[in-house]
């Protein structure tokens, strides 16, 4: 057995014993990133790192589901709430006020 690793290092294990912990180190590279580009770790692809991102406006929420979001979470109280969807039904023409009659 000693002659195989001979000509390497005299007699040691040569640069083989390298193989195995290489080969571990490429399996849990390949499976993280594999768990990444899947969306099964995170909640998504890179989504907990990356912070907001622009919609098209075609995705962006309407004013009024924004202001209903806003008066749920506590953010904007009673009275608040009611003087500006006021002021967005009017804008919007939407509701009792600016509806086609």
């Amino acid at each position: 057995m000693s002659e195989l690793a001979e000509p390497w290092s005299g007699g040691g294990p040569g640069p083989w014993i390298l193989f195995v912990p290489v080969l571990w180190a490429l399996v849990i590279f390949g499976v993280v990133t594999l768990l990444r580009r899947t969306g099964r770790w995170h909640g998504g692809p890179g989504r907990q790192f990356r912070g907001p991102q622009p919609t098209a406006r075609g995705d962006a929420p309407s004013p009024i589901a924004v202001l209903g979001r806003r008066f749920a979470a506590g953010e904007i109280d009673e009275e608040e709430y009611w003087r500006r969807l006021s002021v967005l039904e009017e804008h919007f023409a939407v509701g009792p006020k600016g509806g086609a009659a």
